[in-house]
């Protein structure tokens, strides 16, 4: 309790807090915001940290900043929430500031925004020539919340989120989400589109989807949207999905049925080209996960499938459920510092 007083006691930093709870910003923003040279910020930024007030996190060059929410120590979370809503609601300076500084928040989120449709802009005539070949995204989109409907997904993982699309699809139906790429480019995108759901209900994660830096069996529903075919080794990537899926967790893929357009390996970095039903029932049991129900859909060049899956250590080989318990054994990978 005294930390977390100490830490406060200085007026940016309280500031900083208050920012946080309207949203994760990198270290940048929170300068743009309160007016405050980069380095300066980044001083109080490293106090928090230590404090556990907050989390440090690296993307790319970026460095973001989020609130932490598992504070330790008896009547330490209470304590800060009734001493913010204090902070902010006075009649004093920093109150008066706050109200400035969430009122500045909306450059912010416009140049988010801004930014992203410079990066959809450029590559546009790339994406949009790979959707052409199939059917409309808006009825992949369709019938997956149709396989899903009315079912509560639970804490959500997204791996490869690109701009973040799934996750707003199923904002409705999760407690929370984590969207997780290995491109800082596409997560920014994914923030930009995503900064009106509620603080706290998404956390956006650089990382490899063959070495999730994720907690094991942490997540009732794991969707993998038009990622697989991009996987050199997709047994280590489903394997690493039923490292980190809950007990009665499920697993939805969305891909490419069997092709064989060859050009997509050299254009568009394919690494497989589509998946056939017995390959996905492969994989899926290798990661410990049965096949539930599958759906098709036909209309150009390729075919999407749909695959999904649920938990069942019934449903391995005893190699199988020795690869998986190998995964789940592996320690849980340290935060990268800033």
């Amino acid at each position: 309790m005294l930390s977390i007083f100490r830490a406060l006691a200085d007026p940016s930093r309280l500031r900083i807090m208050l920012l946080l709870q309207q949203m994760e910003l990198a270290v940048g923003e929170i300068a743009l915001v309160l007016g405050q040279s980069q380095p300066r910020v980044s001083r109080h930024v490293r106090i928090l940290d230590e404090a556990g007030l907050a989390e440090r996190r690296k993307e790319g060059s970026w460095v973001f900043l989020r609130p932490n929410l598992e504070l330790h120590g008896a009547g330490a979370e209470d304590a800060l929430a009734r001493l913010l809503s204090s902070a902010s609601a006075g009649g004093d300076e920093v109150a008066l500031q706050t109200r400035e500084d969430i009122a500045r928040l909306q450059d912010v989120r416009a140049q988010r925004e801004a930014q992203a449709a410079e990066y959809f802009a450029a590559h546009a005539d790339n994406w949009d020539a790979i959707r052409s070949l199939y059917v409309a995204e808006a009825h992949v989109e369709a019938a997956l919340t149709d396989m899903l409907d009315g079912e509560d997904l639970g804490h959500l993982l997204d791996v490869g989120t690109g701009t973040g699309r799934m996750v707003e699809l199923f904002a409705p139906q999760i407690v929370k989400a984590t969207a997780v790429d290995n491109s800082p480019e596409m997560l920014r995108l994914a923030r930009a589109k995503l900064q009106h759901l509620e603080q706290g209900q998404v956390k956006l994660v650089q990382g490899d989807f063959n070495d999730l830096p994720l907690e094991s069996t942490s997540y009732d529903t794991i969707l993998l949207h038009q990622v697989l075919h991009y996987a050199q080794n997709p047994e280590r990537v489903i394997a690493e999905t039923g490292r980190v899926a809950a007990s009665e967790g499920r697993i939805v893929i969305v891909d490419f049925a069997s092709h064989d357009m060859e050009e997509l390996r050299t254009k568009d970095a394919h690494a497989r080209l589509g998946f056939s039903d017995t390959q996905i029932e492969k994989l899926l049991r290798g990661g410990g996960f049965a096949l539930d129900r599958s759906r098709e859909l036909s209309g150009g060049k390729l075919t999407v499938k749909i695959w999904i899956g649920v938990r069942s250590r019934f449903s391995l080989t005893p190699h199988d459920r020795s690869a998986v318990q190998s995964h789940s054994n592996k320690p849980t990978p340290k935060k990268a510092a800033a």
